[in-house]
Parts: structure tokens; sequence; C-alpha cells
């Protein structure tokens, strides 16, 4: 008996990497599984039906069912078809795994505002539109009395959490989807869907083309220990684990999963705060600003001057 027993999982960008687990661990625990994925390059470019071809027929070979799905995420008529794909297919939907995504880097002074601007619809019209589609159907589902969990997992990043110079475009979209997270999460909670975001740290095609030639780069080589800490595949588990009814009551979060390690992300919340009678001065708000950092951790995010790192004068 698996966790997902007669359920059905949408995955989007599951023809590699880290859909590509997330698609096979919810086919091991007994979902149906719809494989989506355009097929571009890293950075969008293009389009090939065979990595979806190929995760649908692995998964098949295992024993489960899927169908390949090569809609854009980010077309309202192909996030539509896909949703009703899953439908005609398997007669249901209970899981959207949002996970498809592109990047296109470069400098806020050099790079081209049309490659800013693909990334963030890449990212937020391609968890938006799923989203509406299967959303849509489970609240017309609801109202019909048919009711169960239903469950939305999204796609964030570290670098969206924390900051990455030469990534504004895919950070702002990344931040964006864990606000999205939340107001999707309470718009749809009294149909019984769940909506959580993790950040996954993984060596995917993503990651390795941004860490190329940087002092980060061995951390996303081919890994020679016993564990691959940075296999994709270590994030399926906790993305399926969201998906089943023991996360019914999880909702509205973001984690961290990297390897071996699941860390719930503190939500933007307030921590220290000023306080006067009346109107402040430029030179009152000088002589306490500390007074906004009593209460820093050590996390090398925190503090005045963030995750930036200012020059030495």
């Amino acid at each position: 008996m698996g966790h997902l027993d007669g359920k059905v999982a949408i995955v989007t960008g599951a023809g590699r990497g880290i859909g590509r687990g997330e698609a096979l661990a919810l086919a091991g625990e007994g979902a149906r599984v719809v494989v989506n994925d355009l097929g571009g390059a890293w950075d969008g470019e293009g389009a090939d039906r065979r990595p979806a071809s190929a995760v649908a027929e692995e998964i098949a070979r295992l024993g489960g069912a899927a169908t390949a799905n090569f809609d854009d995420v980010t077309d309202p008529d192909g996030a539509e078809r896909l949703v009703s794909q899953a439908l005609e297919t398997f007669g249901r939907v209970d899981v959207l795994v949002n996970n498809a995504g592109i990047l296109r880097d470069g400098m806020l002074f050099s790079i081209e505002p049309k490659d800013w601007a693909e990334v963030i619809n890449m990212h937020l019209m391609g968890h938006f539109l799923p989203t509406r589609a299967v959303s849509r159907h489970w609240r017309a589902e609801s109202k019909a009395g048919n009711t169960s969990h239903r469950a939305i997992i999204n796609t964030t990043s570290e670098s969206g959490l924390f900051g990455n110079a030469g990534q504004s475009n895919y950070d702002a979209a990344k931040m964006g989807i864990v606000s999205f997270t939340i107001a999707a999460a309470r718009e749809t909670a009294k149909y019984g869907v769940t909506v959580n975001a993790i950040a996954p740290r993984a060596r995917t095609r993503l990651t390795t083309t941004t860490f190329e030639n940087s002092n980060r780069a061995a951390e996303f080589a081919t890994a020679e220990n016993r564990f691959d800490a940075m296999d994709p595949d270590n994030i399926a588990p906790f993305v399926t684990f969201l998906a089943t009814d023991a996360a019914s009551d999880i909702t509205a979060q973001t984690f961290i999963v990297c390897g071996g390690a699941v860390a719930h992300v503190k939500l933007p919340q307030v921590s220290d705060v000023l306080f006067k009678e009346g109107k402040w001065t430029v030179d009152e708000l000088a002589g306490r600003r500390d007074e906004l950092f009593k209460n820093l951790g050590p996390d090398v995010y925190e503090g005045p001057r963030g995750y930036a790192r200012l020059p030495k004068q």
C-alpha cells in the first residue's frame, strides 16, 4: 500500500532533474502521474517531447501509470489542457507540483529587459496558471460535495529567500512564489487544499550553470561520496510527504530541502520596533537606528548589511 494509492498528481517541469525525481517518487507511492515538460533548454529556448515521454515510460516500466504532457504552463490554454488531460486520462486530480522554471542571469545594469521579464513570466505565470486551473476544478468538486485532501507544492529558491547577485529576475520571481503560496493557501483552504513551497538545493541544469566557475562550483560537481547530498532525487520524499494525508494540516509554509535536511523557514515577521510619540526626525532615527537590530541571530543573512557586503572604504 502506497501513501498515494488512488490519487493523481501533476508535476510540471518533470522531464529532468528535481521534477523527474518528484514524478517517480509520487508514482512510487501509488499516484498516477501526469508528467509535464515543454522540453526546452535551461534558458527556456526550444521544445523537445522526449524528456517527458521518457519519464512517463520509466514510470510505466516500474509498474506505475503515467502520461506525458508537453504544454507550456505559461499559456492559459496550455495550463487548462494540462489539467484536462489529467481528468480525461485518470478521472481525477489530487496533487499539483509546480516545478517548471528557467534561468536568464544578468546584473541589473546589463541584463536585457526581455530576459528579465521572461524569467518572471515563466516562474510566476507558470505557477499561477496551473494552480488557477486545478483550483477551479477543486472548487467545483467541493461545491458538488466531493471533498478530500488536495495538495499544491510550489518551488521557490534560497536565491529568492536571501537574494543572489546576478539573479534579480529569478530572485524576484522566487520570492513572489512564497507570497503566492500564502495567498493561494488562504483562498483554497475551505476546499481542502494545502499549499506549501519548497526551496530545493540540488545539482540540476540550472544550478550547475549558475555556479560554474564560481567558488561554489565544487558543491555542484558529480558527487563521489556514498551519499550524494546534491542528488536532485533527495528533494522528492519531502514533496511526496506534503502530498499525503499525513500533511493535510500543513499549509502556507516554506521549507528548504537539501540532502538529508529539511528546514522550516520562518516567514516574514516583525523583529525589533522603534517607537516614539509623534513624528520622527532624521536625526532621531540616525541616533536610534541600532535598536532596529537588537534581536539579530547568528545567520549570515541577517544584519543591517544583510547578505550583501558593502565595499571597504
